[in-house]
């Protein structure tokens, strides 16, 4: 795989989703897809001020190549880029982008859900949710942290 066809990568600051774009252009690609995860208002009854994101940069680098080379083979994907921002993330500002081209577009939706999925409960990169009321939660999918066995 050459290096050209993954661009991943985790920032500090705002996710310049634009300048991304040129990053799945392939000749033979016939759909591109892309996904945008936002910080929102509200989460249920709550009202969200900001999120923080914080990781294991080391194995969230390594695990975001790893799921990245998985996508690839599994969805035949001709260009991905995955960007995961770090530190606070205010309301309407990219958390997360994802995107990636093949051949048809089946392949190119079904990619997106699945690597937003994956990353969601394998990546260890945490969501510090801080709520207008003072209340903070952390969360991460694919951790049970209440003993529940609920996971988001």
């Amino acid at each position: 795989m050459g290096s050209e066809k993954l661009h991943i990568k985790l920032v500090e600051g705002p996710i310049q989703v634009e300048a991304l774009r040129n990053r799945i252009d392939h000749p033979d690609a016939g759909a591109q897809g892309w996904f945008v995860g936002v910080t929102r208002r509200t989460t249920g009854d709550l009202i969200t001020e900001t999120l923080h994101y914080e990781a294991h940069q080391s194995m969230a680098n390594s695990e975001l190549m790893k799921l990245a080379r998985d996508a690839v083979k599994e969805f035949s994907l001709l260009r991905l880029v995955i960007v995961h921002r770090l530190g606070e993330v205010p309301i309407a500002e990219a958390s997360v982008v994802i995107g990636c081209s093949s051949s048809h577009r089946p392949e190119t939706f079904a990619a997106l859900e699945w690597i937003m999925n994956r990353l969601k409960k394998e990546v260890p990169i945490w969501k510090r949710e801080v709520y207008s009321d003072g209340r903070e939660d952390w969360v991460h999918p694919g951790l049970n942290i209440d003993g529940s066995g609920a996971s988001e």
